[in-house]
Formats: C-alpha cells, structure tokens, sequence
C-alpha cells in the first residue's frame, strides 16, 4: 500500500504523538518504582548510623539517639519503613531533611533551577564547540586538523572535572584575573534579581538588570566551560562519525553530481541527516551531566541539587538522597521522551505516530 493510500492517524498527527507520549510515560512507571526500591534498599544497607550523626555526635546519649531515630522511622521494621516511604511518595511527600530541616521537595526545587541552568549552558557550550569540530574532522579525515580535534577531545575527556575545573580557576581567575570570583552563582555583594523562574539568566532579563545578568553570567563561564569539555569528546567524535557516514552516501554524490555547493551539501543535506545520532547522544550527555556535575558544584560552590545530596550522603541523611535519586530518574525518562519527539522533527521518516 503506497503512503497515500495509509489511513491518517486517529486525531492528526499531534493526536498521535499524544498517545505516544502518554505510552511512554506509562512504561517509565516500572522503571521508576525499580528506581525507588533500590534506592531506599541501598540507603538502609550503607555503613553509619543517622541517627547519631544527627544525635549530636557519637557522644550523645542512648536517649537522645532513640528520639532521634524514632522521628526518622528507624525503629520500624524495613518493609513498613519501605510501604510508609512509598505512601509518602503517591502523595508527593519527598519526606524532610535533617540537615537542612526542610522538606526535601522545597530543597530540591529551590536548589534544582542552579543545577539546570549550569547543565543547560554546558550543553550549549559543547555543541557549539563540537558539532565545528566533528564537521571539520569529518571533511578532512586522516588529516592534521584530524588529529587535532582527536587529541583535544581525548585531552578533555581524560582530565577530570575536578582537575580541570582548579585549573580553569588557577589559570583565568588567580593568573590573569579575568574571571570573577568562583564562589556561588552570584557575588556576594551583587543584587539577586526577583525570583521568577530561578534561572538567573533569564531573571535578569525579564527584569531588564543587564549588569546584574554580565554579572550571572561571568559566575557562569568558568564551572559550564568545565562541564563542557568532558562531555565534548563524545559529541565531536559522534558527529564526526556521522558525518563521515553520511558524505558517503549516495544522495550526496548525487548533489554534487548536480553542481551544488559544498555549504548546501554540508549544511542542508549532510548536516541535517546526521544529527539524528548526536541528538541521542546529547540526551544521555544531558542527563549524565545532571547527576554527575556534583564534583563542578563543589569545587565552584555551586548551590545545586548535586552538592546538596552529596552533602546529604556523607550524613546519612536518607530523605534528601532519595528524592534526588527519584528527581533524576524522572528527568532522565522526560529527556529521552524529548529526544524521541525530536527525532520526528530532525527527520520527518522517523516517525513519532
């Protein structure tokens, strides 16, 4: 049957991809409670006891260590501690932390916009390093700008971040003092704009505080540079390999059988078929970067969601822990729902009907 002659989706095409998202979420509820369960497993089984930590120490009497595991549940048996945490959860209840003394939710949301906007503006920065960077490579295969890029993506995804990161801060902050001080989003001294979004950025904007927002801004470039230079070998390796593939294939010497020029080829033809691999592996770079970026925020003290339950684990502060855990599984299932209608987008044949 020719395509014309298919039955159009029930709904029209938006109706379709209704139903394909609503598909997906659905499969995404297992891999969630998965999540959730071992989660709240691997927490119970880690070595400390919480309850003294936070009885003020392993000085603190046998009294004051049984109310404080009393008010964290500990005193229950496991499966009821599990069934109460999973009633919580249906409810919305992300429980309180110990630390901070604040329910995790509130935590996670004020915290969470920091993270994105550093995430956000890594991604950024290395595509728009690395999708030059691959086209370059793959136009000249075998050659030294070949090598080149080659051994600036090996170089960047061999240092670590938090290696790399002190000698971002070393080299523009302490040598050349061209970067502000890399303390927090802001400096201490600068005006918060009002909070309408979190996202510094854009809060500046709305506001029309162009200084305040060169100020955000240069706060920025140090930690999001840093981020993105471990994740550009991946992106640059993928695009180069896809457009190595792609060049080589036959719609492409039928354009320049045609006569036309190498940008239309390259840009509108080549560029477009390719990016369908570097849009999935963008998604995982993303959503890696979310849960891994824990070492940028503390060197930078960065007041992400990463440091905060960084800071929860080494007190064995569950709650804190298991709402992250639970909040990056969510972002990670949304994300690649993201890429799958993209998909459909970049390339019309793959279709999310």
């Amino acid at each position: 049957m020719s395509d014309a002659a298919q039955p159009a989706p029930r709904g029209g095409k938006w109706g379709a991809v209704g139903r394909r998202v609503g598909v997906r979420l659905l499969s995404a509820v297992p891999a969630l409670f998965g999540v959730l369960i071992f989660t709240f497993l691997l927490m119970r089984v880690l070595p400390g006891d919480p309850a003294v930590f936070f009885a003020a120490g392993a000085n603190a009497g046998q009294a004051e260590i049984d109310m404080v595991r009393e008010q964290m549940g500990l005193d229950r048996p496991m499966h009821e501690q599990l069934v109460r945490y999973l009633w919580d959860i249906t409810r919305g209840n992300l429980g309180n932390s110990m630390t901070t003394g604040q329910p995790v939710r509130t935590d996670l949301i004020e915290r969470l916009p920091a993270s994105l906007e550093l995430t956000f503006s890594a991604l950024l920065l290395a595509l728009s390093l690395a999708l030059p960077l691959g086209i370059v490579a793959a136009l000249r295969p075998g050659t030294l700008v070949d090598h080149v890029v080659r051994f600036l993506c090996t170089l960047g995804v061999c240092v670590p971040t938090f290696v790399s990161g002190l000698l971002l801060i070393y080299v523009f902050y302490y040598l050349l003092a061209w970067a502000p001080d890399p303390t927090g989003r802001l400096d201490i001294f600068a005006a918060t704009p009002p909070e309408i979004t979190g996202f510094l950025l854009i809060d500046f904007a709305l506001v029309g505080d162009w200084e305040g927002w060169r100020a955000a801004a240069g706060q920025l470039i140090l930690p999001a540079s840093t981020m993105a230079l471990f994740v550009l070998a991946p992106l640059a390796r993928m695009t180069r390999a896809s457009m190595l593939a792609v060049l080589g294939s036959d719609f492409v010497r039928t354009a320049k059988s045609l006569g036309l020029s190498n940008w239309r080829i390259i840009v509108v033809y080549a560029l477009r078929n390719a990016l369908l691999p570097v849009l999935t592996i963008s998604g995982i770079v993303f959503s890696t970067m979310l849960g891994a970026n824990v070492l940028v925020e503390k060197v930078f003290s960065w007041p992400g969601v990463a440091s905060y339950a960084l800071d929860a684990l080494l007190a064995s502060d569950y709650a804190p822990v298991q709402g992250f855990v639970l909040l990056m599984a969510t972002i990670f299932v949304m994300v690649n729902l993201l890429i799958d209608i993209l998909y459909g987008v970049a390339d019309p044949r793959a279709s999310v009907a």
